[in-house]
């Protein structure tokens, strides 16, 4: 059986962390990008066979796809800026 889980990869201040917010408590870390998604492969991949292996339901995806959006801001004035 083959799913597709949605994961979040952030940048920190000593790598990047990664989590699947279908899965939860499933996280990883790396000091790439590329090593951090390996990890969060991984993690998933752990963490859904030992659901299996004491009989838990596995997570269904429910994300189906994460877009960008691209925002422009005016400048804030100085007195927006104080309240």
């Amino acid at each position: 059986m083959i799913n597709r889980y949605l994961i979040i990869i952030e940048k920190t201040s000593t790598g990047y962390s990664a989590y699947s917010p279908d899965v939860d408590g499933c996280v990883a870390v790396g000091e790439t990008k590329k090593e951090c998604e390996k990890n969060m492969k991984e993690a998933l991949q752990y963490h859904i066979e030992f659901m299996i292996e004491k009989g838990y339901e596995i997570p269904k995806p429910k994300s189906r796809a994460a877009e960008f959006i691209n925002l422009q801001f005016k400048k804030v004035s100085q007195t927006a800026a104080v309240l």
